[in-house]
């Protein structure tokens, strides 16, 4: 794939929020095609509303979220894994397989052929011999490996990951983040939610900062910075959960 037919996605004084209260406030720029970005910010930032924004679960309260080279059905989703429900009965391979539903449609049998793929998917992912295995009996991290065997199934142009690496073990972060840097070496476009500023410093290009408001954003050498890490914690720490959206008046 080619990083000049890779999405981009260009945010426009963007304002999302929960029950107008505000988890971002006026965000402008772009995520160039074919970019691997780290999203990164304290707790509560509006990291996680930012990726919902993206892939259409929020709709702004005002500016606008335009993804430019992919339609919704070629984003790739990853949510953090405590918004998943493990407790419905599902082998490991049914849920790598919902990977295909783009290719198959949701309701259509899968072949040979794709029984082919979901396996090597799987493989791919360091789990043959679960397929079987019902995912209410896997570890963090073994559901985590399953979770990615369904991405690389959806094969999709856009990757936004919320926090993939939370609760699981350093082997299997090594792995998938490979997995990740593969993606952007084929040209794939990739955001991420993350918190380890040492695995961002030495693996991810470009970073963005915020704290419900964009702090920085560009080179990660230069947005993770002491003086910018601390503003991003003063405004986190100075802001009112309860405060209304703020709105600009129009020009």
């Amino acid at each position: 794939m080619l990083r000049s037919q890779a999405p981009s996605i260009q945010c426009t004084d963007v304002t999302l929020s929960y029950r107008r209260h505000p988890a971002v406030h006026h965000l402008s720029g772009v995520f160039a095609p074919g970019s691997f970005t780290a999203l990164v910010g304290p707790n509560g930032a509006g990291k996680s509303t930012l990726l919902k924004g993206m892939v259409g679960l929020i709709k702004p309260d005002s500016g606008r979220i335009q993804i430019q080279g992919a339609g919704r059905n070629e984003i790739a989703y990853l949510p953090q894994q405590s918004a998943l429900d493990r407790s419905f009965p599902m082998r490991v391979i049914d849920l790598a397989a919902m990977g295909l539903w783009r290719k198959t449609g949701p309701f259509r049998r899968i072949g040979k052929a794709e029984l082919a793929e979901v396996e090597a998917a799987i493989a791919a992912v360091g789990l043959s011999g679960f397929e079987d295995r019902n995912v209410g009996t896997l570890s963090g991290g073994q559901f985590q490996r399953v979770l990615f065997a369904r991405l690389l199934l959806q094969n999709a142009r856009l990757i936004l990951l919320d926090e993939p690496f939370t609760a699981i073990d350093d082997r299997t972060t090594e792995e998938l983040l490979a997995l990740i840097c593969r993606w952007h070496q084929e040209g794939r476009t990739v955001i991420a939610v993350l918190h380890d500023f040492d695995v961002v410093r030495e693996n991810i290009p470009e970073t963005l900062l915020i704290a419900r408001e964009p702090v920085a954003w560009g080179a990660t050498s230069a947005v993770l910075t002491d003086a910018n890490l601390a503003r991003a914690r003063r405004l986190q720490e100075a802001f009112d959960d309860d405060a209304e959206l703020c709105e600009r008046p129009a020009a």
